[in-house]
């Protein structure tokens, strides 16, 4: 089966919402999925977007999305990129979708003029990590991914 990658369009926001859910679901927290079709269409294809998407898919279906955003380093003094999500329905996985999907990204970083890629990755997801590390990805030694969310970032924006 061959895999194709794309940018995404507004006629995929069902698909990726129901990808969302999946990954939801895999990361063992379903009930933290907020999204929308609405608030996807307004992030993903809205006048003052800052979020991007590609689609993977195999023979014409879609199996894998990738969803990212621009950030920067101030010691490259360069954009990269900060990969949010990348899931790959359960059944097209070991076809190649994911790396396909992380060489569209990367060519998107180099097109872009992008110092990196970053991401994260749940310390108990085994089988990404080894797939991470044969792309020749590593951990950011050092570095803990950090978050401040609900009621403390109320409290915070309330000071």
């Amino acid at each position: 089966m061959s895999v194709r990658v794309r940018r995404a369009a507004r006629d995929d926001i069902p698909e990726i919402l129901r990808m969302i859910r999946a990954l939801a679901v895999y990361e063992h927290k379903p009930e933290a999925v907020a999204a929308t079709e609405d608030s996807l269409d307004e992030m993903l294809f809205g006048a003052d977007r800052k979020v991007f998407a590609h689609i993977a898919e195999q023979d014409g279906r879609p199996v894998g999305l990738t969803v990212w955003f621009l950030n920067f380093s101030t010691w490259t003094g360069r954009h990269g990129i900060y990969l949010e999500d990348l899931f790959v329905d359960p059944e097209a996985r070991r076809a190649g979708v994911a790396r396909a999907l992380f060489v569209a990204l990367a060519r998107e970083a180099r097109a872009r003029g992008c110092a990196r890629i970053d991401w994260s990755v749940l310390d108990w997801n085994e089988q990404a990590m080894r797939f991470y590390r044969s792309m020749g990805s590593r951990p950011s030694e050092g570095w803990q991914p950090w978050r401040l969310d609900g009621e403390a970032l109320e409290r915070l924006a309330s000071e």
